[in-house]
């Protein structure tokens, strides 16, 4: 993988200096989770006031140590939380605010009055997340319009973050507060470092995870294209969290894969999934079920549509959307996916924004979103979430061969200012495939720092 040079010398002695003296962009080493770590906020959480803000509050000391409130409305004993003002030094890491009970247009100062104190405190890659309600579940018109505004702030918020800092908006439907601290847990840590700018939507769901320090703990797990990559990466990470997975890949990969398989104790899967028989062969080789699928196998095959031949297409659009349809409907059909399971598709941010000579590719992964979006609710009952993940620039041994200037490119061209790795990936994936993650189905997360593509 290639080293992001301008990262590395803008965060040493000089080329602070000097990015400072010309106004360049200075992009920020990102903090990522790390093995051994045992709470999410390694720093200071703010709350804010406001019913959801009252819930956090119940467990925010599982969250981290050091806790304040803005309004003292969860201030006290119970939850060791001391009042906040911005005369205070004290660098804050983490930031919970309420948005669910703006209903009118001039209840949207409160946004200004509770932020604009605060940026000048945020602390090196600090997580921000708004709460607030889903605007189509308001029968008001002007309360809809109003927690509709709050997604604009969000997003042009997450653009005015510095350091590293990110923000989501996380909206709450009735019934869902009890997914709040999974939903938490993931983006005021490190392990949501690439995402920023998004829009995550939380319905009821009756699951719960039982020990945070395992959460996949009792789940098994299938990841395709796993030998190397962001599959080996996401295989790490899904058995880092106690899952017991199975890894699939095609025979030119078998090395690899049955070397990690070996590291991780997991069962190495040698399958062709375009095959005929592909869905057949699973199956048998499943006899127990399993409760998460990972679709991460993907190809490319790029040329500019006037150039390109049918078995470019053809080849593309069976690997990465076809396969992974057929694939899934087995796996449902057959009984072999679990109740209370989780199928995460690996789409890209392209084929949300489309890219040049990627017809085919962008086809196959937008095809893939929409996959997720139209399972959904078929598959409610059985309380299976579907989504898609959409990764946006990831430093791979594949991006590395990338011309410098295309590379440079799409490393700057997001909010964070450089690529992603493959561990954000996963661990975005691992979140999805959590008990309880069926409070969010029928979405596509998105993985890239916020790149101006597809926004």
């Amino acid at each position: 993988m290639a080293s992001d040079r301008y990262i590395d010398f803008v965060n040493s002695d000089l080329g602070r200096k000097l990015v400072g003296a010309v106004g360049l962009p200075a992009p920020a080493r990102l903090e990522r989770w790390q093995a051994g770590r045992l709470r999410p906020v390694e720093g200071a959480l703010l709350l804010s006031t406001g019913p959801l803000a009252q819930r956090v509050g119940s467990f925010a000391p599982r969250l981290t140590d050091v806790l304040f409130s803005a309004g003292g409305a969860v201030t006290g004993e119970s939850t060791g939380a001391h009042p906040w003002n911005a005369e205070q030094s004290a660098k804050i890491k983490a930031v919970v605010f309420d948005a669910s009970t703006l209903l009118h247009t001039s209840q949207l100062s409160q946004l200004r009055e509770f932020f604009q104190p605060i940026l000048r405190h945020l602390d090196n890659s600090a997580h921000v997340v708004i709460l607030a309600r889903a605007p189509d579940a308001q029968s008001d018109p002007l309360a809809a319009s109003t927690q509709q505004a709050i997604e604009g702030f969000s997003r042009s918020l997450a653009k005015e973050m510095r350091n590293g800092g990110t923000v989501q908006l996380l909206q709450i439907e009735d019934g869902a507060e009890d997914q709040l601290e999974g939903a938490l847990r993931f983006f005021l840590s490190p392990k949501s470092a690439f995402i920023s700018g998004q829009v995550v939507r939380l319905s009821a769901c009756g699951q719960q995870v039982q020990d945070w320090t395992r959460p996949l703990a009792g789940r098994k797990a299938l990841v395709t294209g796993a030998a190397r990559g962001i599959g080996a990466a996401i295989a790490e990470t899904l058995a880092r969290d106690g899952a017991e997975v199975v890894l699939l890949d095609v025979p030119q990969a078998k090395s690899d894969l049955d070397a990690l398989a070996a590291r991780l104790g997991g069962q190495a899967l040698i399958l062709d999934i375009c095959a005929p028989d592909a869905a057949a062969q699973l199956i048998e080789h499943l006899p127990g079920g399993l409760d998460i699928v990972v679709h991460n196998a993907g190809i490319t095959r790029d040329k500019t549509l006037a150039n390109m031949p049918a078995d470019f297409w053809d080849s593309v659009l069976d690997v990465n959307l076809n396969a992974p349809q057929v694939l899934t409907q087995a796996l449902i059909d057959s009984g072999a996916l679990r109740d209370n399971g989780s199928v995460i598709l690996l789409a890209s941010i392209s084929g949300l924004a489309g890219n040049r000579g990627q017809t085919n590719y962008t086809t196959s992964k937008a095809g893939l979103i929409g996959y997720a979006r139209a399972m959904a609710p078929t598959l409610k009952a059985r309380g299976i979430n579907i989504n898609a993940v959409a990764p946006g620039f990831i430093e791979t041994s594949m991006t590395a061969h990338m011309p410098f200037a295309l590379r440079e490119a799409g490393r700057r061209m997001s909010s964070l200012g450089q690529g992603g790795q493959p561990q954000d990936v996963a661990e975005s994936v691992a979140w999805l495939g959590q008990p309880g993650s069926g409070a969010i189905s029928g979405q596509v997360l998105r993985v890239c720092g916020q790149s101006v593509l597809g926004a």
